[in-house]
């Protein structure tokens, strides 16, 4: 049987034996596939083998696996859930910064192959690119699951751009224009975002943790009450942006 997963996550093989005349034989192997490729998936494959007089045994399918093999594939399988992540973990593992001398300008284009599905043909790397006061080139662009850290963007224009699963931590946005925009699962931690304007803007499973937000203008923003719980956290937000955002 096998269990396809979005995820990342390390090889981690698991076996399972239990001592006795018939011995059931199981065995669990997840895999991994790189960070880089697109569609990654964790496949689960169980499997069983019995040992025969020969000490050799062979393998059979999940189905006839007694109630053991049952039990250990389903518990694989939830370490599997368990462990797997979104693109954006507390510990992931960033690909080599790109080598291409035109990686800065891929934002111009912007993300066309999966837009705010954040699948890509090749990763839509930022990293450590300025694009300070930008007031054409950014507007309305696709830039889903960018990696963005170190970047800036301050004083650009990025109205109804879509960042969805973008990687953003440690970025500046100091007085970026986002009206419109949607902003979708953005690691937004370390970042400075003062006086950014989030107008009519879509702001939705990003986190900002530790983020600088003072003289952030949050007006008409749609946001959940969990997010919006999250995001009133943070102490560098003002009185005023406190009360638009209804934190209590």
């Amino acid at each position: 049987a096998k269990l396809k997963i979005s995820a990342l996550m390390a090889s981690l093989p698991v076996q399972f034996t239990r001592n006795s005349l018939s011995t059931p034989y199981f065995s669990g192997r997840i895999r991994r596939s790189a960070f880089t490729e697109p569609r990654s998936f964790v496949t689960v494959h169980c499997s069983v083998r019995e040992n025969g007089d020969d000490g050799q045994g062979f393998k059979k399918s999940l189905f006839p696996v007694k109630e053991l093999g049952c039990i250990a594939c389903a518990v694989i399988s939830a370490c599997t859930l368990t462990m797997a992540s979104p693109v954006i973990a507390a510990n992931q593992r960033l690909p080599p910064l790109s080598t291409d001398p035109n990686r800065c300008e891929q934002a111009f284009v912007g993300n066309t192959i999966g837009q705010a599905n954040g699948v890509y043909d090749k990763p839509l790397d930022l990293r450590f690119c300025d694009y300070t006061n930008d007031q054409s080139n950014l507007k309305g662009k696709t830039l889903s699951a960018a990696l963005m850290s170190g970047a800036k963007f301050d004083g650009a224009d990025m109205t109804e751009v879509v960042m969805s699963k973008a990687y953003a931590v440690g970025a500046s946005f100091k007085g970026v224009n986002f009206s419109n925009a949607v902003i979708d699962r953005v690691n937004f931690g370390k970042s400075d975002l003062k006086g950014a304007v989030f107008k009519n803007t879509v702001l939705s499973g990003s986190t900002f943790e530790e983020a600088n937000l003072e003289d952030v203008v949050f007006e008409d923003t749609i946001i959940g009450y969990i997010d919006l719980q999250k995001i009133c956290r943070n102490e560098t937000i003002n009185e005023e942006g406190r009360l638009v955002l209804g934190c209590r």
